[in-house]
């Protein structure tokens, strides 16, 4: 009998028993801190659970196949999950997969967890959800009038589709619910939802989905609701009117002031949690302290939706990348960095274009200690001391980004400006060479809804015995 099969016994036995789950990591692959994770599994929890990626880290890993992580720390997250879930014969649920969740990172992530079983002498049933969408149908939605942007991306064209290096959607949910329908011991799922890797377990049991949406958005960062913040295992206790949370490290608190302002975390309303399904509204919701490190949390209500939705995201190889790295102490320098650069992008252009020719790259400057993380509408009023300064250029070989880039570093160095006291450089620069190949640049192509009758063709299930 299989992990899932067994928990659904038990609860058919017992309908009113508590369900106990463990959001292990916010991010599996940067490491998980053992002594919490072995007092997770000491509590004896229903089931393990971990997110593996996120946009956070940007489209270039969606756009390379590569994994954000490093294979030697994954593949440590992914065994220590492993063999603790099997220890205790619990459920492991893993989504979003190798970073970004398409084809290349699901497989990746699949590779290891075989490794990991003949290594450790593991057997279990696994389920994989994949989540590469086919551009026939994204296509025909664009054409339909079903898609519709997030932020500040343009309405999704069919050229961008086709262009896309890759194209996922996130699976909700109803698609980890239907791998459990399979009977597995472990789940692993390409791009996902964070919440449906906690939310599919009690909805497949019965729990009622308001308290379980806002426990799955809270325990999907695991300690990070805390007081301090940390990424340590967390422990949700879960009923059928609310939950408690506390964290496997005892140093962190989770206060109803922790908890209440986690329960923001990337919502655009501060009210809502949105899913594919349907949205979790915690307008209503309670937080009230158990003791100093535990917190209850109830009154979310569900509102399922009247239209169910993928999110999609694309990635677009835009060209290499090359980046300049270098710093100024000069006040002089520091006071007309905006206009140097500007003066520089000029003299640059001249030398590596011929006559007339419009350039075939683009370089930024970014100016960290002015203006570099945002665009500031008034420069400071005291000018920093020094600033670093960083020049990238995108074109669409290596070889050019870096012949531009050469360029920059030496013009630049050698600028000349009103008020200089020397001419032996304006920049100091902290390695050489100061120019290095930061690969291939990517952008984000897709960062759209798109409106589905029945998303479970989208993301199919197969099992196998490992």
């Amino acid at each position: 009998m299989s992990a899932v099969a067994r928990l659904r016994e038990r609860f058919a036995a017992d309908p009113s028993r508590k369900l106990k789950l463990v959001g292990a990591t916010g991010q599996l692959g940067y490491g998980i801190p053992a002594a919490s994770l072995g007092e997770a599994l000491r509590r004896q929890p229903d089931m393990l659970g971990a997110d593996m990626g996120s946009t956070d880290i940007g489209p270039t890993f969606l756009g390379n196949g590569q994994m954000a992580t490093s294979a030697e720390q994954t593949k440590k997250d992914l065994a220590a999950l492993l063999k603790g879930a099997r220890s205790l014969d619990i459920p492991l649920v893993i989504g979003s997969a190798g970073s970004a969740g398409a084809g290349p990172h699901l497989d990746a992530t699949l590779a290891m967890v075989r490794e990991i079983a003949r290594e450790e002498g593991l057997k279990f049933r696994l389920a994989v959800i994949r989540s590469d969408m086919p551009r026939d149908v994204v296509k025909a939605a664009v054409r339909a009038g079903d898609m519709r942007s997030l932020g500040l991306l343009a309405e999704l064209t069919e050229v961008e589709v086709d262009a896309a290096s890759a194209l996922v959607g996130q699976a909700g949910t109803e698609a980890f619910v239907r791998a459990l329908e399979q009977d597995p011991d472990v789940i692993i799922a390409g791009r996902a939802c964070d919440t449906g890797i906690y939310a599919c377990i009690p909805q497949m049991l019965g729990f009622p989905l308001g308290p379980v949406m806002h426990m799955a958005k809270i325990i999907e960062c695991a300690s990070l609701c805390c007081d301090p913040g940390g990424r340590d295992p967390i422990l949700a206790v879960l009923d059928r009117d609310g939950f408690v949370l506390e964290s496997m490290n005892p140093d962190r608190r989770a206060t109803p002031m922790s908890v209440a302002a986690h329960s923001l975390y990337e919502q655009a309303d501060p009210n809502e949690i949105i899913e594919p399904e349907g949205i979790a509204n915690v307008f209503a919701a309670q937080y009230e302290a158990v003791d100093e490190r535990r917190t209850r949390v109830s009154g979310a209500v569900w509102h399922p939706a009247s239209q169910m939705t993928v999110k999609l995201e694309g990635a677009t190889r835009v060209g290499e990348r090359a980046v300049l790295l270098a710093g100024s102490a000069d006040p002089r320098f520091i006071a007309g960095a905006k206009e140097l650069t500007e003066q520089v992008k000029g003299v640059v252009q001249n030398l590596v274009c011929g006559p007339g020719e419009a350039p075939d790259y683009t370089l930024n400057f970014r100016l960290y200690g002015l203006d570099a993380v945002y665009n500031w509408p008034e420069p400071p009023a005291n000018p920093p001391r020094e600033i670093f300064v960083m020049a990238e250029v995108i074109a669409d070989t290596t070889e050019r980004a870096m012949t531009v880039a050469k360029s920059t570093k030496q013009y630049l160095l050698h600028h000349g400006f009103p008020g200089r006291l020397s001419t032996s450089g304006n920049l100091a620069f902290p390695f050489t060479p100061p120019e290095l190949v930061a690969g291939t640049a990517y952008r984000f192509s897709a960062y759209h809804v798109m409106a589905v009758d029945d998303p479970a063709p989208l993301f199919p299930v197969n099992v196998e015995d490992v």
